[in-house]
């Protein structure tokens, strides 16, 4: 099981410095290469570094998976470059949209997007779209930023605490996977900003109890290494 506690300058709400999916991962720029080496062998991709809007929180920007990427309007054509160099032909579009914390607002795998309902039609669409996946608008346990309140993965799920219990069969029902529910970095509901997580491994904020560590990582049905 490829697990790994984190911290990204000290700070344990790691998922806020970077995204994987099962085919890559970015990091924000002045990561170690130490550091850089553990999330690789944890998540077993390779690791590019990147900024937005000058900005380390690639981990609240972009939201990706394996068939494409979304970068908020507010990202310098540099960056974006960038970017596109360090994976080459991988699908990116630059979405205009008041709502820009894009990760925050979309909980997605490669086959299903959980949206923040106050999206535009228009915007649903095109997140359909370049993620080329189904798209549900909906809040989980009332909040609309389903991407930082909670994890999925191709293979796995971790909900929030403040899920009902029905609330959280329908979420299984949507990505037609058995879920878990927790906390992490010491009773936080922000799930989706206190980890980086792929079908492959997870990162983990240093703050994380044995026992968050615990359910996150069965929810996330990680295989044995």
């Amino acid at each position: 099981m490829r697990v790994a506690k984190f911290a990204i300058d000290g700070n344990s709400f790691v998922g806020a410095f970077g995204i994987a999916t099962d085919k890559f991962a970015i990091l924000c720029s002045n990561i170690s290469e130490k550091k850089t080496q553990i999330a690789e062998e944890t998540l077993q991709v390779k690791v590019s570094h990147a900024l937005i809007d000058n900005s380390k929180l690639i981990g609240i920007y972009a939201v990706a998976n394996s068939n494409g990427m979304l970068l908020p309007f507010t990202s310098y054509q540099s960056e974006v470059d960038h970017i596109k160099r360090s994976l080459k032909e991988f699908s990116i579009d630059i979405f205009k949209s008041d709502m820009n914390a894009l990760r925050n607002n979309i909980l997605a795998n490669d086959r299903v997007a959980i949206i923040n309902p106050y999206y535009s039609q228009k915007e649903e669409k095109e997140i359909a779209d370049v993620l080329g996946v189904e798209t549900i608008k909906r809040e989980i346990a009332g909040f609309s930023t389903v991407g930082a309140n909670n994890i999925v993965t191709n293979i796995g799920l971790v909900l929030n605490n403040r899920v009902t219990d029905d609330e959280k069969k329908e979420i299984e029902e949507i990505f037609k996977i058995k879920g878990e529910q927790s906390t992490a970095n010491l009773g936080s509901l922000t799930l989706g900003l206190s980890t980086i997580a792929n079908s492959k491994g997870v990162l983990v904020g240093e703050a994380t109890t044995g026992f968050e560590l615990a359910r996150i990582t069965n929810g996330l049905n990680l295989p044995e290494e």
